[in-house]
């Protein structure tokens, strides 16, 4: 487990079962000014945000033995954690190294086997090359309108039309830009609470 950080532990019931995940205590407390300084990162990964869990709600009853999965800002992983429980073939993507190695963690607490890559969305070979995947997972993926134009570079790379994208989101401002982009992508949502996901195939 990540050294030096104060973990909590968090109880995430779904269908097949709880997930029991550490997460940091303290979010504001991982700050680091020299990287937010020059690149604005902010430690979104360690809050156990509501998208991240509707997303896992729905990934938890699918069948998805054998697919291919991929994760795009994971942060604490649980709908990568239920994916994989559900028997997909998941890799759990962030730009954080404490988020991947806590998730590591995780996966082991809960007898969960995943693969992980530290991604940096305006470099995002590892990812794009492995590509098409049958299915990529994003919960609140647009905090910042920064990250629209990344997303809609990226995403088109990672899918062809069998694929399939499933966002959460609670109705942040960038949400309706990115939507916009993929407008020729055809598209469902469904409500979950204040979050709604939306499942897009690609034209």
């Amino acid at each position: 487990m990540v050294e030096g950080l104060d973990l909590v532990e968090e109880s995430v019931p779904l269908r097949g079962g709880v997930l029991e995940v550490l997460r940091p205590r303290d979010a504001e407390a991982l700050l680091d000014e020299h990287a937010f300084e020059h690149e604005e990162f902010l430690p979104y990964w360690a809050e156990l945000w509501p998208s991240g869990v509707a997303l896992a709600r729905r990934v938890a009853v699918r069948a998805l033995r054998g697919a291919r999965m991929l994760e795009l800002g994971c942060g604490l992983g649980l709908p990568s954690l239920a994916a994989a429980r559900a028997g997909g073939r998941v890799v759990a993507t962030d730009w954080s190294p404490q988020a991947i190695e806590l998730l590591h963690g995780n996966a082991a607490r809960n007898d969960v086997r995943l693969e992980t890559a530290i991604v940096d969305w305006r470099a995002p070979a590892t990812i794009v090359e492995r590509a098409p995947w049958d299915l990529v997972l994003g919960a609140d993926l647009v905090y910042e309108r920064r990250n629209v134009p990344l997303l809609l570079d990226l995403l088109p790379r990672l899918l062809d039309a069998r694929g399939q994208l499933w966002l959460a989101d609670p109705g942040r401002a960038p949400l309706d830009e990115l939507l916009e982009g993929l407008s020729a992508w055809r598209r469902t949502a469904e409500a979950d609470g204040r979050v709604t996901v939306y499942r897009l195939r690609p034209p």
